[in-house]
């Protein structure tokens, strides 16, 4: 499944050019390109810069989605009532619904089912260079193609009657690519770079009111390495005077820009813009939730039944009913709402929930500030505990999980291992939501969301968010929490020449080097994780490894839910993993990390892949890895080669790993859990 990616009329493709010329000028409203969920989920989401064959688009806001779903009678949502509870302390308590991808399925290759579904996407930016004759202007000077429906990867721009670098016009139109500069800023802000202002050093053009620019690059893309040319006065400037410390004294102040939405700060940006390179790595980071829906979070909460009863009745009704649970009954039984059949004392507690008045700005940054990610994890654990109620155990229909024991139960060697419990996830369902985005730094760098997310919609507060469902399956594994509370007093060893003040050192360096100076005043013990969480992190980096030479899935197919925490208050330890495979255009997968999970076959893979531990091609070097001022590196003796996968299974980006934790290498006799 791929979702298709259009632009709408709402959206302007000239951006801040305002003339009469350009609003006249044909604008690109058909298909331009696909991409699965999974991409626009977590590499190409609104705000981000997408590649196509012959341009750039970025995916618009949720405002402008609205336009596309208001072509279907109904929007369809994702059932995820405890992540929806999630994304509300971050976006809001008027978030009531989550939704997917505006995409529907074609019965047949032939079909128009669909077609009037998309993301709404722009083209950005929208400077372009001629590949011919390197004239350097924004889109309107070129012609837009896309002749065929079929074919959206020939969408382009071309450069009619190009007079060439010698000056003969050419024949026939000539491509465009993107000029592959912008600048940015901390709060999450996208510019164009602007050309003019920079080869004329912030003055206007002597010779002319609009000069023709040209971008001189003969360097095959390497690095900031152009040369900008003002054609009306002869003057020129290269691009690398802006890179650096010093480049960044040279260019103007941040505008505030968001592109996505089509505005900008209205208080405008005090931050110093940074050149960036179109398609870096660091030009947009996703900030998501993500859960495992279990029945014990498909529970409807207060919270969730109060969005359903405002979504139902409307603000009017709500005051015209008020807490008369009378005239509510009245009215669902009318309506044949299922929200009919709820209990006098829920449908009641609904009522006085959405009858409460919406909490101030300041109590909701107090939820943001006590958010604990964990708290999703906890669900999931706690159900997990349960043993299955015979050899298949289908939970609900809501939560789409099946699990069951392993065949045979849990081999001695295991057992010996410390491995207490073990089982097969025949199905689930997996649900991820959008939050936002944050550019420059990733979220967990900048660690203050309140300030540094950007948002989806032009108000800030959206009443709904983006979210997909996967479906897959995977293996759950339990170590023993005697054996891991007593290994971990152990490791934890507060000694200036133990491993592990060595890696809380490292972490103090790394938190303090890279956070985001408004966090910089949070404790980094609090960002921390503790020792049983660095076993379990390894532990299943390996077994994702090992996992992949039989299951039939590539490594990076595989993913990781790590379940370790300390117990505090009322919630209690835990010493888990969770190895998933899950895809977001299909009913399931196709079985092979459950068949993994039988007792021999399981005992097999955990052998090994405990026996590779013990060696590294990298070796001695790896083995005997450990940060020392001023390095500030988060793993020890991990690499590569031996522990690390892809940004795609990792859930904490290769962080927080040491083979050490698991097996005893030389020089760390008496630290692995295992040995």
């Amino acid at each position: 499944m791929t979702e298709p990616l259009g632009t709408v009329e709402i959206l302007d493709p000239i951006g801040d050019l305002d003339s009469g010329d350009t609003q006249t000028a044909t604008k690109n409203r058909a298909k331009v390109g696909s991409a699965r969920p999974s991409s626009l989920l977590y590499t190409y989401g609104p705000g981000s810069t997408m590649d196509l064959p012959s341009f750039t688009i970025m995916p618009s806001g949720l405002d402008d989605w609205e336009r596309i779903w208001a072509r279907r009678g109904s929007i369809p949502t994702v059932h995820a009532p405890r992540l929806l509870d999630a994304v509300k302390v971050h976006l809001g308590p008027q978030v009531s619904e989550l939704r997917p991808f505006p995409w529907a399925p074609k019965p047949t290759s032939h079909s128009k089912e669909g077609e009037d579904l998309g993301v709404p996407a722009r083209v950005f930016p929208q400077w372009l260079r001629c590949t011919n004759c390197d004239m350097l202007a924004p889109l309107t000077r070129y012609a837009y193609r896309n002749t065929n429906p079929f074919r959206p990867d020939q969408a382009r721009f071309e450069h009619e009657k190009c007079p060439g670098r010698t000056g003969r016009i050419s024949k026939r139109p000539m491509p465009a690519v993107p000029a592959r500069y912008l600048l940015a800023c901390p709060d999450g802000h996208l510019d164009e770079f602007p050309y003019s202002w920079w080869v004329h050093e912030g003055a206007k053009c002597e010779a002319a009111d609009i000069p023709s620019l040209a971008m001189h690059d003969r360097s095959l893309g390497k690095g900031a390495s152009a040369t900008i040319e003002c054609r009306a006065c002869g003057l020129k400037r290269a691009m690398n005077q802006a890179q650096g410390e010093a480049g960044a004294a040279k260019l103007p102040r941040c505008r505030g820009r968001h592109p996505h939405l089509g505005l900008f700060e209205k208080s405008g940006c005090p931050n110093a813009s940074k050149l960036m390179l179109l398609g870096a790595s660091n030009l947009w980071f996703p900030a998501s939730l993500s859960i495992v829906v279990m029945p014990e979070s498909t529970n409807e909460t207060h919270e969730t039944v109060a969005t359903e009863l405002l979504k139902a009745a409307g603000p009017k009704r709500v005051q015209k009913y008020g807490d008369n649970l009378e005239k509510w009954r009245e009215y669902l039984d009318e309506e044949e709402s299922p929200l009919a059949e709820l209990p006098a004392e829920d449908l009641s507690a609904a009522i006085s929930h959405l009858l409460e008045p919406p909490p101030s700005e300041e109590e909701l940054a107090e939820q943001r500030r006590a958010f604990d990610p964990v708290s999703l994890l906890v669900p999931e654990w706690n159900f997990l505990q349960r043993d299955p109620l015979g050899k298949l155990h289908k939970a609900d229909r809501e939560s789409g999980l099946v699990l069951s024991p392993p065949d045979g139960g849990i081999h001695p060697g295991l057992t010996a291992k410390h491995v207490t419990r073990v089982m097969a996830i025949d199905k689930l369902r997996k649900v991820n939501a959008v939050l936002g985005f944050t550019r420059i730094d990733d979220m967990e760098r900048a660690n203050d969301i309140g300030q540094r997310l950007v948002h989806l919609s032009r108000n800030g507060r959206p009443s709904w968010t983006v979210a997909t469902e996967d479906r897959g399956e995977g293996i759950y594994i339990q170590l023993d929490e005697q054996a891991v509370t007593a290994w971990e007093a152990k490791v934890e060893d507060p000694d200036p020449a133990s491993l592990w003040s060595a890696h809380t050192a490292a972490h103090k360096r790394n938190f303090e080097a890279r956070f985001s100076d408004t966090a910089k005043d949070i404790d980094h013990l609090s960002r921390f994780l503790p020792a049983r969480y660095w076993l379990m992190h390894t532990f299943a980096h390996l077994l994702i490894r090992e996992m992949a030479m039989y299951a039939g899935y590539s490594a990076a197919s595989l993913s990781e839910r790590i379940y370790a925490w300390k117990g505090e208050g009322e919630r209690p330890p835990a010493a888990g993993l969770l190895i998933v495979t899950t895809a977001s255009d299909s009913d399931g997968t196709l079985g092979g990390l459950v068949q993994l999970s039988s007792r021999d076959n399981l005992e097999r893979v955990i052998s090994r892949a405990l026996q590779r531990a013990h060696r590294c091609s990298s070796d001695p070097v790896c083995a005997h890895r450990t940060p020392k001022d001023p390095e500030d590196f988060l793993h020890g003796a991990a690499c590569h080669t031996c522990a690390m996968a892809s940004e795609t299974s990792c859930e904490r980006a290769n962080r927080f790993l040491d083979r050490r934790f698991l097996v005893d290498l030389p020089g760390s006799a008496g630290l692995g859990f295992f040995d």
